[in-house]
């Protein structure tokens, strides 16, 4: 039997308060701010809005967690029991889950069901699964000496995550953070802050211990910052745009020193050469990742570079394949794409249409408001084309629906353009021609490339980008080296007369 969505939210228990030292807690200051659904405009809830004093609570708890052993201290192979059975029970909320994510940032149901949620549980999973698996270290040294190196638990940390995969970016630092024993604040973007209050009692009730792993809502400014400056906060890790992650760096420097992860911000080129046979497929893909999740992805291929020969076709199947991404309710199992996560960036996305048309580039679909009589916050799938790499849109991270077509005449003008962007996450090129396929990827500056797909995605593999995309890497085994301190002890165990 289908579930009804809508059924569902009319009885969902919202979550409103803040996790602190195990405890459900209201802001010090008495503070709320409303999360408004972008769905259909409805008050969800009024969330406890952190300010500087909340922060202070968290570490502290965080602190005393962490240096009383409590995780800390625990062997590898406790923590995995105990984040493997934080994984079962994320899978068995996974209906309240995914619709608290729908409703509260506007994607897709039928994403927060099967990718979100699912993403989520495996994460905790894989982490959990891995930790005991990792080896520490015996230097070559000479006879009469011993030079271990360790991993020890970097301390205290903080995790800022954002508003377009608010579960997945929380536990893709959150996961392999506790894996080492560390103690854990995380503070979602005040924009999608449910489920990650959610996250926190599942914690509790999977054995994490009290002052493991709080949650902190609020304002971004206000409580971003608090966390950044704080002097007890060991590292700080980040997803978000590029601007925010450079006032995490001046955070630490006029602080502590604080190690930093920072996954920010991208402007992915697509590179389609006439070398590829199936024009078709390529274009579909492309489509199909540019406006997944309404566009509102860093690693969103949102510059399509094309090859002049095939250019036409290329326009004519992107255009064919954005009518089935018209948006719809996202609590209805066939939504493709669903609302932009509030007024305030639907706004922004529409000032890019505007800047686009006044730039010269050509609007082949889309550019409008959609489903206005909802009161919710939707844009039509929109494709630019004639596009040069010097307008707005081909240079500045967008994070919606908004595809610029660039036409080319060469390989080599194709990798020139895509080099040229401050930024460089993600990439992609498609031919059929091995020896091409290989300059281009090597000659791409980007942490990912993607040759012949788009978007492939393994919690084996690292995640992360060159130049102004960031600062280390998410996923895989790599994660975990940002989150432990590296010791060297040494031994003089010769013997003596």
């Amino acid at each position: 039997m289908a579930t009804d969505w809508h059924e569902k939210a009319r009885t969902l228990d919202i979550p409103s308060q803040m996790m602190i030292n195990g405890e459900l807690v209201y802001a010090a200051s008495g503070k709320t701010f409303a999360s408004v659904s972008p769905v259909d405009g409805r008050h969800l809830a009024d969330v406890a809005c952190g300010d500087v004093e909340d922060v202070d609570r968290a570490v502290a708890a965080a602190r005393l967690a962490f240096e009383d052993g409590r995780w800390s201290a625990r062997a590898p192979a406790e923590r995995k029991l105990v984040l493997r059975r934080f994984a079962d029970l994320l899978r068995t909320h996974r209906d309240e889950l995914a619709l608290l994510e729908t409703l509260d940032m506007g994607k897709p149901i039928a994403d927060s069901t099967s990718i979100d949620t699912r993403a989520v549980a495996n994460c905790f999973d894989w982490y959990g699964e891995a930790i005991d698996k990792i080896y520490d270290e015996i230097a070559p040294t000479a006879p009469g000496t011993v030079a271990m190196v360790t991993k020890e638990p970097l301390g205290v940390v903080a995790a800022v995550v954002p508003w377009n995969f608010p579960m997945v970016m929380a536990a893709w630092k959150v996961a392999p953070a506790l894996a080492t024993g560390n103690s854990v604040i995380l503070k979602p973007a005040e924009q999608s802050p449910l489920t990650a209050i959610r996250l926190g009692e599942l914690a509790l009730e999977a054995g994490i211990p009290p002052g493991v792993f709080n949650v902190v809502t609020g304002d971004g400014p206000e409580v971003g910052r608090a966390l950044g400056l704080h002097m007890d906060v060991d590292g700080l890790f980040f997803t978000g745009s590029t601007q925010v992650g450079k006032y995490f760096m001046m955070y630490s420097a006029q602080s502590n020193l604080k190690r930093l992860g920072l996954e920010l911000g991208g402007k992915s080129p697509n590179i389609i050469l006439s070398s590829y046979r199936d024009t078709v497929h390529a274009a579909t893909t492309s489509a199909h990742s540019a406006f997944f999740n309404q566009g509102e992805m860093c690693t969103c291929p949102s510059r399509l570079i094309v090859e002049r020969s095939i250019h036409a076709q290329v326009v004519e199947t992107l255009v064919e394949i954005a009518k089935s991404y018209a948006p719809g309710d996202p609590l209805d199992p066939a939504t493709s794409m669903g609302a932009m996560v509030d007024e305030r960036h639907t706004g922004r996305v529409l000032q890019f249409v505007e800047h686009a048309a006044e730039d010269g580039a050509t609007l082949a679909t889309g550019g409008r408001r959609a489903r206005q009589q909802t009161g919710g916050c939707y844009i039509e799938p929109t494709i630019f084309d004639n596009a040069s790499n010097d307008m707005r849109i081909a240079q500045e991270e967008i994070f919606g629906p908004l595809l610029t077509v660039i036409p080319v005449d060469s390989v080599d003008e194709a990798v020139k353009i895509a080099n040229e962007s401050c930024y460089g996450l993600a990439s992609a090129v498609w031919t059929d021609d091995l020896s091409i396929a290989h300059k281009v990827s090597k000659g791409i500056r980007a942490g990912l490339v993607y040759v012949n797909c788009y978007d492939c995605d393994d919690l084996t593999t690292p995640f992360g980008g060159f130049k102004e995309s960031g600062i280390g890497r998410d996923k895989s085994l790599h994660a975990i080296d940002k989150y432990v301190e590296l010791k060297t002890t040494w031994m003089n165990v010769a013997c003596r007369d």
